[in-house]
């Protein structure tokens, strides 16, 4: 069993404060230190070292795809074989278009696909161009596919908790 690491007071309110987003500043850490009356330093430090136990997975900028004119989306699916997907999994993920890549158990005998990866492109034909591509990396491994396009756009939020 993994050490579940201790927070404090401070780190839940730092959670609660950036759960929606870092402060869209030129100097965010110090804009959230000053918010919860920390030291710039300490909100770096908590944060990092939250990050380090993986009580927080990540920092990072979300784009909104849609707003960069990117606005067909397509989960392309994929029938692999169980032994390699890791392997497959790996690959696909590395590919500059592919944005999630992930594994996911199949629905026999409806649902024959366990290697899922989303692709966004500015039209439904560089997606299809995309999907090609992950196509030509999976080769003979590929047994079958598919892809499901976005019909609408759904907010999406990870778990909230209350401050």
């Amino acid at each position: 069993m993994t050490d579940i690491p201790t927070l404090d007071a401070d780190d839940r309110r730092l959670i609660v404060a950036t759960q929606g987003g870092l402060p869209l500043t030129p100097r965010p850490y110090h804009a959230l230190a000053e918010q919860l009356g920390l030291a710039a330093e300490d909100v770096k430090v908590r944060l990092r070292r939250m990050l380090e136990s993986g009580v927080i997975r990540r920092i990072g900028a979300v784009p909104n795809h849609y707003a960069l004119g990117y606005t067909a989306n397509g989960m392309s699916v994929w029938d692999v074989p169980d032994a390699r997907i890791d392997a497959l999994g790996e690959q696909v993920g590395r590919l500059p278009f592919v944005t999630h890549c992930y594994h996911r158990p199949r629905a026999l005998p409806l649902w024959p696909y366990n290697l899922f990866a989303m692709v966004h492109g500015k039209s439904r034909g560089e997606v299809e161009a995309q999907i090609e591509q992950i196509a030509a990396l999976l080769g003979d491994d590929c047994r079958a596919r598919d892809v499901l396009y976005s019909s609408r756009i759904l907010k999406k939020t990870g778990l909230r908790i209350g401050g």
